[in-house]
């Protein structure tokens, strides 16, 4: 073969007539001829083998040329060709390249045929799959089934057949073809043919869908052979990049490809590079790239996850992009750190290198918690609890991480507050302190072991004292004249019978060695035997001549012994074993291993202080982030509640301090309209309260119990209620538990476990819960309820009767609201008798618990019993006998006696108790009695009625087509029940009006003694008589406009003379509902009721403010301006009823115009001086209110009449605070314009600092983002008001007549003109003055004198104190009475 092929970059370069033997295309075939010549194709292919491809690349290069117009058949078979063939070479090559023996020729000639069959298999495919992108953009199915049939038009199964492409390929590749080319040198065009393939491949928009895995898997392993094998490394890395720049979606692609290179390949270079090139792009690049920067960013958070250690070597490289201006780029960077720590730096056995590197990389994650952009700061807490929860946080920072994250719940941004709330809960959940974080538990733990370490540290500092130490030289020094002496007198002749001696006490010992001979020579020194020691040392040479320890001894005289001695004494010493120196003074080495041990439990003690007070802290940043995420619960942001919902959940199982408040006060969510945060609350209660741990169903039953009793205890009303819901919830669904919890909660109402008494009342509540669920779990014991709760014990406790009857009251019809037949049980019930005998025995004691359980009695009288009026009469007259047969007992009550002391004294006591129940109970019959008629009642009518008619229309149909018409058109328009159901109600309300309180009702004859004791308070003064006379008084005008008119007076004069604060404070509920019943009546008492929010009673103004807000808000009651009382509430020293107010008005601004209507009188009322406010808390309360005016056109009204207010305003206070006013208000182009129009009206009031400053500060924000135009009439104005406030308007005035004057004079002596009248255009003068009279405020109406009342204590006849009929507000405006007029529960 003479030719070589030569890879062409341009399909037509094959054509042209290249260099010296270069293969050359000779005849491009027709489109007509292909099939013919695909047909030789395939029979050359069956004969030849691979080697076809020499003769037949023509035609599939024609097939090329054509591709566009040639049919789908003659693509596919000529793809098909092209595959086998490859896949023939990937067979016939492996045996060829092993045995070596091939020649040039045959060389070239498989070259040729790999480069010529690899180049139109990847020029075909790459045609192919433009045709089938294009085919997709082009007939894109809208719906479902037509996808199929429009796929169909072109290459079919292009997927499948896209694979077989890039296995044939990977096949070849793999094998060693590299020595068919000379040296091993793979041209950079056969390269580049293959790569960029499998790169058009990628850019395919469905490569990184999950169908497409296998594909992209393929084209990842064709290129990681090409990065390997062929030197594609910084081709590949130049592709990634341009990829990422122009394709966003291939991020992920791209990182599992580098990481695949990297890992599996072993190409860990590619890596670092592609980091270099994005580390090095400036950020004047990543400006114009746009989509390219996201790209850039999920790139290398991707490959962060995948192969993070390979990162480590270039990490710094990206460290740049931190202090960049893009914020993806920076989240990018902060999650590879994230990823390196948790995986690669984390463990106890880490390096200083890299303990240097993590700590360095998590000071750079802390810097960006305080990053400028949200979403930076948000994605870095993400980071930090993947941080966390991997625990690779060193200890030592946790306190640190904490604090910063406690502070990012006040962030504006509410995914940062998301993500800071998850971080907090991964603390507390991975914490390595301690399963309960309570700071007060570990306050007293740590007071002690403090203690403990300093008297430790006390007495190691005692032990520390400097000793004096003295060595065995010193020793011998002070004992050498002795021992000296001693020698001299050894030496001497007359010293034989000593030696005698010596031998005869040392006889025995002669068996001792030389080395123990030496230790008892050492020791006799050190006792001061002097004699014997040297006795001994003069024998021991003759016993041991050739011991070196006596050598010197050969020459005996005093100067070698003395040097013997000397040796034996300080040498050895070190030599001595512990046996033989028990006896020795302590050493200084001696003394310092018992200091070791005293400084190891030293340091144990000091690193266990340590771990208390970091816990200590970590408890306390708890506590602290929990104070903050509670009143998290109720913000808007759903995702942000159901954060802190999970939050509470964590600090509540880890037993954190005032978790159980976050718990409690996530309750009220359970009536979320917003179904998420409502499923959030009950699956938290689910996982703390009603899934307990235990080995039983039994034991399970008895944790639940305990955990709900425990909830139960002192929780409010409204906690009870909530619960309730989610009780219900529990019992409502289908759980093993629910019959072992049952018997449970029997057993502790019937004693038969010893219970206390709350948990005892909590399960008698929780039995009610469920009886909402399931009737049958109370009624089925209902006499049992009755002997245990309300039976001759009930006055003991009858707390526990009233929880009982709250219990029964769940299976009623009006609790249920169940339809149909109403369920109640005859009067002659033994409930009922057990009820009468309790309520009426106790009329005559002093419980203080008896009146709740009184109401609830009545309640359930009327909610369960078949006639309860008749019932409820009975016991009025026989709780009347029982106070009269007292009264008789005791004396009939008066004031005197009340004065006599004693036990006299104490039996009038009872008596007015006795007095203040009956009434209380006449109450209680009378509000349920109308409760009754006008529900129970008239929904009985309602229904039979239903039943009627439809039996009716069954039995008869219309009698003729006309009246069927007409009684349709009559349904449609609702006429036909409409007219019934006002019959009912006119029937309901003329009983209430007339038959209730006529002679011979009983209710009849305890009305005339309410007004009696609420009209004389001197004669009636018992606190608790009052209040109950009061409040059944209120109850009484519940049941006819009649009685409500003829005690109204009576009512009011009450609440504003009575003494006591509960007196007022229920008096105002009284006459909420009042007004809600009957609103014209009530209308003209408007001023009083709000008069109250100013009372002097903190109780009083939180029940006004409470009454007053349902009443506005619900549009019962109209806003006028007395709402000025509710603003002054917003600076109330007790923060909840500031907090009230402040809902008020934000309710209030939902309203449409509401709060703009109402704040210039607000200002009026507040401002003036007979009030005295501080000009401090107005500015307060107008700043609050201002914030509600948002609307451009609000505030430009505004502006103008607040400035007409300047007019009648007629102190400095009064213009200061109009000023401060304006200067609140967003004044915007237009509200601009309308103050330099007004400027009449305040003009002569700039000379005042007070309204100088505030308008200034006006025109100084104008300017501040005013354009250049409108700027400099903004300059003009801020001149012109310092020139009056430092001149004077008259000396203004006066300079600009003068300067205007001149100004026309030099323009008439330049060019004559004839004569005109000049009109005066002063700017805010265009309009004409108007009338101060027109302009003033209306004044308020004078008030009416009002009578003094004195309150008298005479027994005898006396003046009622109530209201004087001059006293008695006309009505003004009447209120529309709507048709329903029943009470409202």
């Amino acid at each position: 073969m003479s030719w070589d092929f030569i890879v062409p970059v341009c399909l037509d370069d094959l054509v042209k007539s290249g260099a010296v033997n270069q293969y050359v295309v000779q005849d491009v075939l027709s489109a007509k001829q292909l099939p013919s010549h695909i047909n030789s194709f395939k029979a050359a292919l069956r004969s030849q083998g691979p080697l076809c491809i020499l003769e037949h690349f023509d035609t599939a290069y024609s097939v090329l040329k054509h591709c566009r117009t040639v049919d789908v058949a003659v693509k596919e078979d000529t793809l098909e060709l092209l595959i086998q063939v490859v896949r023939g070479l990937s067979v016939s090559l492996p045996t060829l390249l092993l045995s070596g023996s091939l020649s040039a020729v045959d060389r070239k000639q498989q070259l040729n045929t790999v480069k010529m069959s690899v180049f139109l298999l990847c020029k075909l495919t790459e045609t192919l799959e433009s045709d089938s992108y294009r085919e997709t953009i082009v007939t894109a199915p809208s719906k479902g089934r037509k996808k199929d049939k429009v796929a169909g038009k072109g290459l079919l199964q292009w997927d499948s057949e896209r694979e077989k492409v890039l296995q044939c390929l990977t096949q070849l590749l793999q094998l060693d073809i590299r020595t068919l080319w000379s040296l091993s040198l793979v041209e950079e065009e056969f390269v580049s043919c293959v790569t960029c393939c499998c790169y058009k491949l990628l850019e395919n928009p469905t490569i990184s869908h999950v169908k497409s895995k296998s594909t992209r898997d393929a084209i990842i392993h064709v290129l990681g052979i090409m990065v390997k094998k062929y030197n594609h490394m910084l081709g590949a890395c130049v592709k990634v990049i341009q990829l990422l720049q122009h394709f966003e979606q291939l991020a992920s692609v791209c990182a599992q490809a580098v990481a695949a290179w990297s890992s599996e390949y072993g190409v860990k270079a590619i890596v670092g590079e592609i980091m270099r090139e994005i580390g090095q792009k400036s950020s004047e690049e990543l400006a114009r790239e746009g989509s390219g920067v996201k790209a850039f960013s999920s790139f290398l958070s991707e490959l962060g996850t995948l192969v993070p250690e390979t990162m480590i070597p270039n990490i710094s490289v990206l460290l740049t992009h931190l202090e960049g201006e893009s914020p993806s780029l920076r989240v990018a960077v902060c999650e590879v750190l994230g990823e390196v720590l948790v995986r690669v730096l984390s463990g106890d056995k880490l390096g200083d290198s890299a303990r240097a590197s993590r700590d360095r990389f998590l000071d750079t994650l802390q810097e960006h918690i305080h990053d400028a952009h949200s979403h930076v700061r948000a994605r870095v807490i993400q980071v930090y609890a993947r941080i966390v929860n991997s625990k690779a946080l060193p200890l030592c920072r946790y306190t640190e991480v904490m604090e910063l994250t406690v502070g990012r719940l006040g962030d504006k941004s509410v995914h940062m507050c998301k993500s800071a709330i998850q971080l907090l809960a991964a603390f507390i959940a991975h914490n390595p302190y301690s399963c309960k974080l309570s700071s007060v538990d570990l306050k007293k733990p740590l007071e002690k072991e403090m203690a403990k370490l300093k008297e430790m540290k006390r007495d190691a500092q005692k032990e520390q004292m400097p000793v004096a130490v003295i060595t065995a030289a010193d020793l011998w020094d002070a004992m050498k004249p002795e021992v000296e002496m001693t020698v001299k007198a050894q030496l001497e002749p007359g010293s034989e019978e000593e030696e005698d001696e010596k031998e005869e006490q040392t006889e025995g010992k002669e068996e001792r060695s030389d080395r123990d001979t030496a230790l008892q020579i050492a020791q006799l020194l050190r006792e001061s035997k002097y004699r014997k020691a040297v006795g001994l040392c003069m024998r021991a040479h003759s016993l041991f001549p050739e011991s070196s320890f006596f050598s010197d001894l050969a020459d005996l005289n005093a100067e070698t012994l003395i040097n013997t001695l000397a040796t034996l004494f300080k040498g050895p010493e070190q030599e001595i074993p512990e046996a033989m120196s028990s006896n020795a003074p302590p050493t200084p080495q001696k003394e310092g291993g018992g200091n070791e041990g005293g400084e190891s439990e030293l340091k144990k003690q000091e690193m266990l202080v340590q771990y208390l007070k970091d816990t200590e802290s970590f408890a306390l940043q708890v506590e602290r982030a929990i104070a903050v995420i509670n009143n998290m619960l109720y913000w808007k942001t759903t995702t942000v509640v159901q954060e802190a919902v999970q939050f509470c959940v964590t600090a509540f199982e880890f037993s954190v301090a005032d978790s159980v408040c976050g718990v409690r006060k996530m309750l009220p969510l359970v009536w979320s309209t917003d179904v998420t945060i409502k499923d959030a609350v009950i699956q938290a209660y689910r996982r703390l309260y009603l899934n307990p741990p235990g080995d039983n169903t039994r034991a399970k039953a008895q944790t639940l119990v305990d955990n709900l009793s425990d909830l139960m205890i002192d929780a409010s009303l409204g906690t009870v209620q909530c619960l309730e819901e989610i009780v219900q919830e529990f019992f409502s669904s289908e759980s093993a538990l629910q019959t072992s919890v049952v018997q449970v909660l029997w057993e502790r109402v019937s004693g038969k476990r010893e219970t206390k008494a709350l948990h005892r009342r909590a399960a008698v509540l929780l039995l009610g819960m469920a009886a909402r669920a399931e009737r049958e779990v109370v009624l089925s014991n209902l006499d049992t309820r009755c002997s245990v709760a309300l039976g001759e014990k009930v006055a003991e406790d009858y707390l526990l009767a009233r929880d009982t009857l709250i219990t029964i009251a769940n299976i009623t019809d009006h609790v249920r609201q169940s339809k149909g037949v109403p369920f109640r049980l005859p009067v002659d019930h033994h409930l009922f008798s057990c009820l009468s005998q309790a309520i009426a025995d106790g009329v005559v004691q002093s419980d203080p618990h008896w009146q709740t359980f009184m109401e609830q009695a009545v309640r359930l009288i009327y909610f369960l019993a078949e006639s309860p009026d008749q019932l409820c009469s009975r016991l009025l007259q026989r709780s009347a006998h029982l106070l009269l047969e007292q009264i008789t007992e005791g004396g009939e009550p008066n004031q005197s006696q009340l004065q006599e002391g004693g036990s006299q004294g104490s039996e009038e006591q009872a008596s007015c108790v006795s007095l203040a129940q009956v009434l209380s109970l006449c109450g209680a019959v009378a509000f349920w009695q109308v409760s009754h008629l006008e529900r129970s009642v008239s929904s009985e009518l309602r229904r039979r009625r239903g039943e009627k008619e439809e039996k009716e229309e069954k039995e008869k149909a219309p009698a003729n087509k006309k009246e069927a018409n007409d009684s349709c058109v009559e349904e449609e328009l609702g006429l036909v029940g409409a007219s019934a159901e006002d019959t009912e109600v006119e029937f309901i309300r003329k009983i209430c009006e007339t038959e209730l309180l006529a002679e011979g009702n009983m209710l009849s004859a305890f009305l005339p003694l309410l007004v009696k004791v609420c009209s004389s308070p001197g004669k009636y003064s018992h606190p608790q008589l009052t209040t109950a006379a009061c409040l059944a008084l209120s109850q009484y005008m519940m049941i006819s406009p009649a009685v409500c008119k003829d005690n109204i007076r009576l009512l009011f004069t009450v609440l504003e003379k009575s003494t006591l604060p509960v007196v007022r404070a229920n008096t105002i509920v009284a006459l909420g509902d009042l007004t809600v019943r009957f609103p014209n009546i009530l209308e003209p008492w408007t001023p009083n009721l709000y008069a109250r929010l100013s009372d002097e009673n903190a109780s009083v103004r939180l029940t006004a403010i409470m009454v007053l807000t349902q009443l506005v808000l619900k549009d019962v009651m109209k806003v006028k301006g007395q709402v000025s009382e509710v603003a002054v509430l917003l600076l109330d020293p007790e923060p909840h009823i500031a907090s009230l107010a402040l809902n008020f008005f934000n309710e209030l601004s939902a309203k449409d115009n509401a709060i703009y209507n109402l704040l210039p009188d607000i200002i009026s009322r507040l401002s003036d001086p007979e009030r005295g406010m501080k000009e401090e808390d107005f500015n307060t309360i107008m700043k609050q209110l201002f914030s509600y005016i948002t609307k451009e056109r609000q505030t430009e009204s505004l502006v103008e009449k607040l400035c007409q207010r300047f007019r009648t305003a007629k102190t400095e206070r009064q213009w200061a605070d109009l000023a401060v006013s304006l200067s609140l208000l967003s004044v915007c182009e237009r509200g601009f314009k309308k103050l330099q129009e007004c400027w009449d009206c305040y003009s002569d009031k700039l000379t005042e600092p007070g309204v100088y400053q505030p308008l200034l500060s006006i025109a100084a924000k104008l300017r501040r983002r005013a354009k250049s135009q409108f700027k400099a009439q903004v300059e003009d104005y801020e001149k012109r008001l310092t020139a009056v406030h430092t001149k004077g308007l008259e000396n203004v005035e006066s300079e600009e007549r003068e300067q205007q004057m001149g100004d026309t004079q030099s323009q008439n002596m330049q060019t004559p003109q004839p004569h005109k009248s000049v009109r005066k255009t002063t700017r805010g003068r265009g309009k004409p003055k108007l009338n101060d009279s027109d302009l003033v405020t209306p004044r308020k109406p004078c008030s009416r004198p009002k009578h003094a009342i004195t309150f008298t204590s005479d027994e005898e006849e006396e003046e009622d104190a109530v209201m004087a009929e001059s006293e008695t507000p006309k009505v003004t405006t009447p209120i529309a009475r709507t048709r329903r007029t029943r009470l409202r529960h």
